[in-house]
This record gives structure tokens, C-alpha cells and sequence, in this order.
């Protein structure tokens, strides 16, 4: 495990067990932002870096009986706090990387990703990874409960001009990676941007 790994795995590792209680009121961001994905009954959807879980219910819900949803998390702490919190009966999980998954290629039709995307340590490579377990056309969700200035502030930083999230820098970040973005929302009460799998 690569140093930028072994440091995520660190950070959440420590936090695992408290964040659903840090975090109490996160639960309709998340379903809205699930909503926003525009999932059918039957899909096949891949919650990468999915922590606590905190999506998968939204996301069974989404696809139904029928559908498919995965959730994958690097951080075993995280994976035991799915089971704990009783959300491992909404989505198989999956012990790994999101930069190197072990999924077939084109496997699923979207990839929803809350607070991913500051924790990937090659984030165009890593993208690219998450394009490739999607077919043409499926879609991506980049979400966060908040947007990134009262997340800065909660962090105790200033937004700097070369945020990964930015739409300025996100756009051809995801361009460059196999997707095209199709909206982007960065407000207070939530950050969302959506794209579709090129070609």
C-alpha cells in the first residue's frame, strides 16, 4: 500500500466509529443526491468509497429488489460500521481500492462517490478507473453534504484557486478521464456535480 493509501486509511481508520454521529443530518443530502443520479429499478450502481454506508439505502432503494449496488471502502473500520449500523443488507461490500477495483469492465451503470474525490491521490488515473467499471453512457455522482466553502470553514481553511473541485478545474479533470460533466451545483447545503461515461 502506497503511502497516500496508508495515510487515507489512517485518517478514516481513527474517525470510523464516530462519524455517523458527527454527521447526524447528512441522510436527506444524500438521498437527494441519489435522486440526482437518476437511477431505474435494475440497475447496477457502485458506491466507491462508500464509509459508513451512508448511501446504500438511498441506492437500494433507487434500483429495487432487482438492481445491484456495491459498495467499496479501503478502510475495514469503515466496512465493520456498515454492518453495525445494519446497512450491509442494502449493497454488497467490497474490501479495496477505488483506484484499482476488482470489477469488470462496463459492470455498472452509474458510480456514486461522496467525498471521494479529495482522497484520491491520482485523481485523473483514478477517475479513469471508476469510467472503466461503467458502460457508455452510464453516469457518475461527485457529492458532498456540503459545499466546498462551508467546508473550508468547517476545516478552518480558505478555498484555494487550485481546489480539485472547483468546476474550473473539475470539468477537464473529467474530461480528460473518460467523462463529460453535466451539471454542477456548489452551494452551502451540498457540493454536486454529474457526469455520463463517454463513448
Amino acid at each position: 500500500m502506497s503511502d497516500d493509501h496508508t495515510h487515507v486509511q489512517e485518517f478514516f481508520t481513527a474517525r470510523a466509529a464516530d462519524w455517523d454521529r458527527r454527521f447526524p443530518d447528512d441522510g436527506p443530502a444524500y438521498a437527494a443526491a441519489v435522486t440526482a443520479l437518476g437511477l431505474r429499478p435494475g440497475d447496477r450502481v457502485l458506491d466507491a468509497g462508500c464509509g459508513t454506508g451512508r448511501a446504500l439505502p438511498p441506492l437500494r432503494a433507487a434500483v429495487g429488489t432487482s438492481g445491484v449496488v456495491v459498495g467499496v471502502d479501503l478502510t475495514p473500520a469503515m466496512l465493520h460500521e456498515v454492518v453495525r449500523a445494519g446497512r450491509e443488507r442494502d449493497g454488497r461490500l467490497l474490501l479495496a481500492d477505488v483506484v484499482a477495483l476488482p470489477l469488470r469492465t462496463a459492470a455498472f451503470d452509474a458510480v456514486f462517490a461522496a467525498g471521494l474525490i479529495a482522497h484520491l491521490p491520482h485523481p485523473g488515473a483514478d477517475l479513469r478507473e471508476l469510467a472503466r467499471v461503467v458502460r457508455p453512457g452510464g453516469t457518475l455522482a461527485l457529492f458532498h453534504p456540503i459545499g466546498r466553502a462551508a467546508l473550508a470553514a468547517r476545516q478552518g481553511r480558505r478555498i484555494t484557486p487550485d481546489d480539485l473541485r472547483a468546476e474550473a478545474n473539475l470539468r477537464p479533470l473529467l474530461t480528460g478521464s473518460g467523462w463529460r460533466m453535466t451539471s454542477y451545483v456548489d452551494e452551502d447545503a451540498r457540493f454536486l456535480a454529474l457526469a455520463v461515461r463517454e463513448g
